[in-house]
């Protein structure tokens, strides 16, 4: 009864104060801190709070808004605690790793990452996320970043400015605001780069420790004084560190001058205790980040295996441009990399999953990320396939739905503000339809995003464009998924020989055709060579390589959307 009154009383003085409320009622709370499901519970959002958590039946005010919890799991909002928003996720994305300029010159690379930064952000959300994490931007993005911070569909970004490097690529020198790497050879250099940094208020500072040579540690140490000065001087302006550190020499030396978050896994040895404990009594945070490293040598090999979920909420032109790399003319290019990455051994994978393992169940903090924006590791998407790959090492559910919440917010030292379903705490949540304790899939099954305190419908997040349907369709029709090829059609769709006659009606039939085909014609590739967008139509120019036959299919396709699906395809032959 007690309770019921407090509420009550509660609820209205923030009413008196102009505030509205939101309830969600009679739901059962993933309680990340304790490992518990609590059944039967009430919270109250005010603003952007989280006002209050009930275990009993709350008197709820009539003109409040309530959700109803039955039979559902609120979960603390997630953290993709490793991205980078200077990358695209896609084969132009890192011309140090691959250069295909001459496909894709890098400037317009780097324009089109800035343009549709909004659309990754609304994909964030979309997949739960309401929280990343940014180790390592340019100051045109840390000037991006502010313009988003009170946007509804927009995550909380946290971002660092430029990585302060030991080492830096040639293609990104002289890049001025669009730069994203500092070198330095000293630490009179390092001092004034972290200082450059100050006026643009990165939120923390990271540093790209980069070892070269035979003999890895005199390299790392010959730099450790340097990196512990910068460590120092972000300290001082109440900044935190994150470290860029593969090799077990240069994380130890990082956590031994004083970094904060390690934003990947060591690889190069199995790690000792006492290489635990030092990361336990400094408290330091640690990203694993298992599967970037796959999605380069995945691209490279063209070996890379998209979801549903990938081909469904991926940026479709991104995705698509990993699937085009084996069709590229430069095929000397092409074979030579796909060549370099069947040499790929599975013995790094092995040691990481090995030391994630050690560490998680040792007590030291893991926070997933997935270092999106890299080539093959796509925004949004991927921090599912992260968590999978966790689970892959031997972590518990339990351990890694922490790692995607509370500890996210403490590898930005925000632990005391998002992270968890608390009083006090930011109302960032996801309203789940099913348990993801009992199966981790399940963090997929989206009722409401609670993003800043509103309540967001998912699919209302990404506004559906005739091209996104036609690009959609496409690259599941070159990978042959057949669920997400159909998926951008209506179900009663027409399929029309030019210019009228109807050679098949209905996604059912559909289904029945392609699925064969699909069968037959594995490896089959289309091309759009030209393309026309005109309002709710499309024209694609499509030229069609099927495996075992020497020529190719030419064809023009034109689609005709209507209520956000493609109601009629037209085909000339």
């Amino acid at each position: 009864m007690k309770t019921k009154f407090v509420l009550f009383l509660t609820a209205i003085l923030y009413s008196l104060q102009g505030f509205s409320q939101t309830y969600i009622k009679d739901v059962t709370i993933i309680d990340v801190n304790n490992n518990k499901l609590l059944p039967g519970q009430t919270v109250m959002i005010t603003g952007d709070i989280i006002s209050g958590v009930y275990s009993s039946k709350a008197k709820i005010p009539a003109n409040a808004k309530v959700i109803d919890g039955s039979g559902k799991f609120l979960i603390p909002g997630l953290t993709d605690s490793h991205v980078h928003f200077f990358q695209s996720g896609g084969l132009y994305a890192r011309p140090d790793a691959i250069p295909l300029q001459k496909y894709m010159p890098y400037e317009k690379e780097m324009a089109w990452s800035r343009e549709h930064m909004e659309d990754f952000l609304r994909r964030y959300t979309q997949a739960g996320i309401t929280t990343v994490i940014d180790p390592g931007a340019t100051f045109n993005y840390l000037t991006l970043r502010d313009s988003f911070a009170n946007k509804d569909y927009a995550p909380k970004v946290y971002m660092a400015g430029p990585l302060l490097t030991t080492y830096e690529p040639e293609v990104y020198k002289n890049l001025k605001n669009d730069e994203p790497f500092n070198l330095f050879t000293n630490a009179e250099d390092a001092t004034v780069l972290l200082e450059k940094q100050l006026p643009h208020h990165p939120d923390f500072i990271k540093i790209w420790y980069i070892v070269i040579g035979k003999n890895k540690e005199e390299v790392a140490r010959k730099y450790q004084p340097v990196v512990k000065q910068i460590i120092d001087e972000a300290h001082k302006n109440h900044l935190r560190v994150a470290i860029h550190a593969t090799e077990r020499i240069t994380a130890q030396l990082a956590v031994e001058s004083g970094c904060d978050y390690l934003v990947h896994e060591v690889e190069d040895e199995v790690v000792s205790g006492e290489f635990i404990d030092l990361l336990k009594k400094h408290h330091v945070v640690l990203c694993p980040t298992l599967i970037v490293e796959d999605g380069y040598y995945d691209t490279f090999g063209q070996q890379k295996k998209f979801t549903y979920y990938d081909l469904v909420h991926s940026n479709p032109e991104q995705l698509g441009s990993i699937i085009d790399l084996k069709y590229l003319a430069d095929t000397a290019l092409t074979n030579r990399y796909k060549l370099s990455a069947g040499m790929h051994t599975a013995a790094t994978d092995s040691i990481r999953m090995i030391n994630l393992k050690k560490m998680a169940d040792a007590g030291v903090t893991i926070a997933a990320g997935t270092d999106a924006g890299n080539i093959g590791t796509f925004h949004a998407t991927s921090l599912f396939t992260e968590l999978k790959a966790m689970q892959k090492s031997g972590l518990s559910n339990w351990q890694i739905i922490r790692s995607a919440t509370i500890n996210g917010a403490k590898a930005i030292g925000k632990e005391h503000e998002f992270g968890s379903i608390e009083k006090g705490k930011k109302a960032d949540l996801v309203l789940l339809n099913a348990n993801p304790v009992d199966q981790l899939e399940n963090l997929q099954k989206i009722n409401l995003v609670i993003n800043k305190g509103k309540a967001i419908l998912p699919d209302t997040l990404l506004k559906e464009t005739p091209l996104a349907l036609v690009e959609r369709q496409l690259n599941a029709y070159n990978v042959g998924n057949i669920d997400a090829f159909l998926e951008p059609y209506a179900d009663d769709v027409e399929l029309y020989a030019y210019p009228d006659k109807l050679i098949g009606k209905g996604k059912e039939s559909m289904r029945k055709d392609y699925s064969a085909f699909f069968e037959r014609a594995k490896g089959l590739h289309c091309k759009i060579t030209d393309r026309l967008v005109k309002g709710n139509i499309i024209v694609d120019h499509e030229l069609v390589s099927v495996p075992g036959r020497k020529d190719k299919l030419e064809a023009i396709a034109i689609y005709h959307i209507q209520n956000n699906k493609i109601k009629k395809v037209y085909f000339i032959q």
